[in-house]
């Protein structure tokens, strides 16, 4: 029997076998026997070094004809094989319609957002307008404008990230209220505005400590405007914040942009003011820093100061969230830790 005679002997057989097999492991099985290395058709290839050299370019080419043959033989049965798979696989499945879906878990806006959106509430309720401002900030709104000018010493209280000699990343948000009080017309009526957003320190990241994080600033001016708006202003907030059995005090102290400046504590709350750890056995923490609006600053935002007076306040939104609900690091709010997220999920 000649090659091609063998080789069409082989093609005829496993056109039968792969017409016959009925599961796909089986056909995949006949492909690395019939078309593999170490298949019958190599083997009959071997008796080609007797043949002449005109015959055997010839029975070469029919062995690639029978290879692409049977080739396209088990793709073709594969998708038969495939298809009834499926089609079995559906008559035997049954879907009831009137099962419920599967339920989607629903994101929630982050701790901190949370934070924002209550204290924005708050202020808006009150009258006061949210804004946002420039993350990339000028010298002269960070600083000069709040009566810190070059080679002031209160520039060392805020280590900055600086661009270029002028431009900076905000430090706080109180170069909002310098161009507030630069663009208002008090023909409007008075400025009534909070500012909250993320500011950067170049400070070093530990438990109390980020070189990002956020702050909300606001301000008031008007004419007739005492300490005591300033005052009824910040209970309202805290009692709002952290429950109306918390005391208030405040402190005498300095910020270059207000004068008189206090900064205000609370009665801690974990030992209702008779001294723990937590408040360094004081009974009081710091949670934000306050005053009247410095003259200087009214004038440099174009200001009658005889005529005008206000106030303005700063509280670290990082610092009142993890009072309010008991962090000890303010590292968790960054991590993205999904486990320490979920313990602040709001409902509905």
């Amino acid at each position: 029997m000649s090659l091609k005679e063998q080789l069409e002997n082989l093609r005829q057989t496993s056109l039968q076998e792969i017409q016959k097999v009925v599961d796909l492991d089986a056909l995949n099985q006949i492909r690395v026997e019939v078309l593999g290395k170490k298949g019958p058709i190599t083997e009959v290839l071997r008796g080609m070094r007797n043949l002449s050299n005109e015959e055997r370019p010839k029975v070469g080419a029919f062995a690639n004809e029978i290879k692409s043959d049977l080739a396209e033989a088990i793709e073709t049965r594969k998708a038969e094989l495939e298809a009834k798979k499926a089609a079995a696989q559906l008559a035997h499945e049954t879907l009831d319609v009137t099962l419920p879906g599967q339920s989607i878990k629903k994101g929630t806006p982050h701790v901190l957002t949370q934070v924002i959106d209550d204290l924005e509430d708050l202020f808006v309720g009150m009258g006061y307008q949210v804004v946002a401002g420039y993350e990339v900030e000028d010298e002269r709104h960070n600083f000069e404008m709040l009566n810190m000018p070059a080679n002031h010493p209160a520039r060392d209280m805020q280590d900055t990230f600086y661009i270029t000699n002028d431009l900076l990343m905000r430090t706080h948000m109180s170069p909002n209220e310098a161009r507030d009080l630069e663009n208002h017309d008090f023909k409007n009526g008075p400025i009534k505005m909070i500012s909250p957003g993320r500011v950067y320190r170049r400070d070093t990241d530990d438990a109390t400590h980020s070189h990002q994080f956020y702050q909300m600033e606001g301000q008031v001016i008007d004419k007739n405007i005492t300490m005591a708006d300033l005052k009824g202003t910040l209970e309202y907030t805290i009692h709002h914040i952290f429950g109306e059995d918390r005391d208030l005090r405040f402190r005498p102290s300095y910020f270059p942009f207000t004068e008189p400046s206090v900064e205000v504590d609370i009665s801690c709350f974990r030992c209702d003011g008779k001294g723990c750890n937590v408040c360094k056995q004081t009974g009081w923490i710091e949670v934000l820093g306050a005053g009247m609006t410095h003259p200087n600053v009214l004038k440099a935002g174009g200001v009658d100061a005889d005529v005008y007076g206000g106030f303005a306040f700063g509280l670290g939104i990082d610092r009142f969230a993890m009072l309010k609900y008991g962090v000890d690091d303010i590292r968790n709010f960054y991590l993205n830790d999904v486990r320490f997220l979920n313990q602040f999920t709001q409902e509905g």
